[in-house]
């Protein structure tokens, strides 16, 4: 079955990368704990977690694929792209589904008391950078040429 030709060139599963943070900073807290106390005590931790976790799954993660849906377009980077998103998120930030998964292991990371995770957590920004933003961005650009210059000069990558 072969790729097909209209679509970025995304290797690898964009949520993977955020998860694979969370495991690796789990796995870190198990066998080399970071002693230094965190910042919010619980149960305070976990709601202000939960709040970021849920609230960035359904402000930037859920809208966006619920924009991408309706507007008749695929949230998966390995299909075709048919226009520029601009409602929503899109107008605030390219990637919020990224930036969604980012928060998600902020938020994870203060539910859970780890310092690992947090440590992490820029790496992991730096890999979707690498993996999948820097793949869908030049897809869009060869595809949109202009009119995808004119939305990265309105509206910046992350925030």
């Amino acid at each position: 079955m072969g790729e097909p030709k209209d679509a970025a060139r995304v290797r690898f599963f964009p949520p993977g990368i955020p998860l694979l943070t969370i495991l690796v900073g789990a796995l870190l807290d198990r066998i080399w704990p970071l002693a230094a106390r965190f910042i919010f005590d619980a149960p305070l931790r976990y709601y202000i977690g939960g709040i970021v976790v849920v609230g960035s799954i359904a402000l930037l993660g859920f809208w966006s694929v619920t924009l991408f849906r309706s507007g008749g377009q695929s949230e998966n980077p390995w299909k075709p792209t048919s226009h520029i998103e601009e409602r929503g998120p899109f107008r605030v930030t390219r990637n919020p589904m990224y930036l969604q998964m980012v928060l998600v292991c902020i938020g994870v990371a203060i539910a859970f008391a780890s310092w690992w995770i947090l440590l992490l957590t820029p790496l992991a920004a730096w890999a979707l950078q690498v993996l999948a933003i820097k793949p869908e961005e030049e897809y869009l650009q060869s595809k949109f040429g202009d009119e995808y210059s004119a939305y990265k000069r309105r509206v910046r990558r992350w925030i």
